[in-house]
């Protein structure tokens, strides 16, 4: 509307949580030498802290209207069935208080069973699977829950340094109640023998790696068809999960 001027959150009586910060000797680099490209994408600068303003904690609202059905399915794309091993991937979305947060929308993409990204800048010579995107989306539920069906992505060679490979790995993005809530990640595999060469996990503080690999989830494994691993993703915190920005985010 013209002619008005948007009211701070003090201006307006509204009290904006305040939440405990991770430990700086916890919080993953920015910037990380083992890790090339950070050296392109690293702030030169200290990162300035903006205030909260309504239009950070208010829309647009991302809805379940937003996901489709089937989203959360990797395995099942172009009328077909995707090639490796299916897994499970499922856990919760919480806060610092260890409270679920409902109605998050939670993005991966993820390279399929070879190693490979359906992604026309992967030249990686291995195989492109026709029934496998990479791609998926769900909605957390009433107590913060989501599920996917896909398959345990490959390793594959990235060209940091000599003989470098990635673990396997599937991406993951968590979009709050508005368009500037966002947070990203990577969801790590347990006893992965890539993990001690690879400079993205090791940026990792080590009294913080833990928060980045799944467990093995017996329980949930479905008999004769898929592995399961469960991964809750806690947003902030003195346990929140290993994301990839200096600035905590806001996704509750």
């Amino acid at each position: 509307m013209t002619g008005t001027t948007e009211r701070t959150p003090a201006e307006t009586g509204l009290i904006l949580p305040r939440y405990l910060r991770e430990p700086d000797d916890r919080r993953t680099p920015v910037g990380f030498p083992g890790y090339r490209s950070t050296a392109l994408r690293a702030p030169l600068r200290t990162p300035v802290d903006l205030p909260h303003r309504l239009t950070e904690i208010t829309g647009p609202v991302l809805g379940e209207d937003r996901v489709r059905p089937g989203d959360a399915d990797l395995t099942l794309r172009r009328g077909g069935e995707a090639q490796g091993q299916r897994i499970l991937v499922h856990g919760r979305v919480l806060d610092s208080d260890g409270r679920p947060v409902p109605e998050a929308l939670v993005e991966v993409w993820q390279a399929n069973a070879a190693g490979r990204y359906r992604h026309v800048a992967d030249t990686f010579p291995a195989p492109v699977d026709p029934h496998f995107d990479g791609l998926g989306r769900v909605v957390t539920d009433g107590l913060g829950r989501y599920e996917f069906m896909t398959i345990k992505p490959g390793a594959y060679p990235w060209g940091n340094h000599r003989n470098a490979w990635r673990p396997a790995h599937i991406h993951f993005s968590l979009f709050g109640r508005a368009f500037t809530q966002r947070l990203v990640t990577q969801m790590y595999f347990p006893d992965d023998p890539l993990f001690g060469q690879d400079p993205i996990f090791t940026s990792i503080p080590a009294a913080a790696r833990h928060r980045a690999i799944s467990r093995f989830d017996l329980e949930r494994t479905q008999p004769d068809w898929a592995l399961a691993f469960e991964w809750d993703i806690v947003l902030r915190g003195t346990d929140q999960t290993p994301f990839e920005t200096r600035d905590d985010g806001d996704v509750a």
